[in-house]
């Protein structure tokens, strides 16, 4: 999370404190209108664990749109 948080003190010049904040609030809204598992999912992402199994996932629900 503390790279999300750098990056958005970076793009927006809010310091570090302020864009702490606002990424708590985006997360905060994306968990409660996100059904549980997703919302665990973008938690987990967000949190450094289990991003390898997630963009596995993804790039298997993507290749089995495309046929691959």
């Amino acid at each position: 999370m503390e790279q999300l948080i750098a990056l958005v003190s970076e793009k927006t010049g809010l310091d570090a404190e302020k864009a702490k904040q606002a990424v708590e609030t985006v997360l905060g809204f994306l968990k409660d209108k996100l059904p549980e598992p997703i919302a665990g999912q973008v938690e987990s992402l967000i949190s450094g664990e289990g991003a390898g199994d997630l963009f596995d996932k993804g790039k298997d629900m993507l290749g089995g749109m495309f046929g691959k």
